[in-house]
C-alpha cells in the first residue's frame, strides 16, 4: 500500500499548520494580553480551523488505507461517518472562513497596507513568505 501524493500533501499541510500554531503560541504581542487574546483575530481562528480540518483529512486517509478490502460493515460505516464529517467541516467552516480571511486581507492590503501588514514586519517576515502563508 503506497501512499498517494494527495495523502502525503495533506500530512505536509497538517504539519506546517501545527508548526505555525506552535510558533504563534510563542509570540508575545501586546494585543494578546487584552480582552479575547489571540482568539479575537479571525486569522488565528482560521488557522485553528484549517489545522483541525487537515487533521480530519489525514485521519480519513489513514482510516481508508487501513480498512481497504477488509469487508467489515462496521468499519465501512464508521469511515462513511468520518468522510461526511470531513465534507461537512469543509463546506461549513474551512472553505468559507478561509476564503473570507484571504479576500479581506488582500482587499485591505491593497487599500492601505499599514492597516493589516505594517512595513515594520518586512524585517521579520519577507514578502514572499507573507504571500505563501495566505
Amino acid at each position: 500500500m503506497a501512499l498517494v501524493p494527495c495523502q502525503v500533501l495533506r500530512v505536509a499541510i497538517l504539519l506546517s499548520y501545527c508548526s505555525l500554531l506552535c510558533n504563534f503560541q510563542a509570540l508575545e504581542v501586546s494585543s494578546f494580553r487584552t480582552y479575547g487574546g489571540k482568539w479575537k483575530f479571525l486569522t488565528f481562528i482560521n488557522l485553528v480551523i484549517q489545522t483541525a480540518f487537515f487533521g480530519i483529512c489525514v485521519l480519513t486517509d489513514l482510516s481508508s488505507l487501513l480498512t481497504r478490502g477488509s469487508g467489515n460493515q462496521e468499519q465501512e460505516r464508521q469511515l462513511k461517518k468520518l468522510i461526511s464529517l470531513r465534507d461537512w467541516m469543509l463546506a461549513i467552516f474551512a472553505f468559507p472562513i478561509g476564503v473570507f480571511v484571504v479576500v479581506m486581507f488582500w482587499t485591505i492590503y491593497a487599500y492601505d497596507r499599514e492597516l493589516v501588514y505594517p512595513k515594520l514586519l518586512d524585517n521579520f517576515v519577507p514578502g514572499w513568505m507573507n504571500h505563501g502563508m495566505l
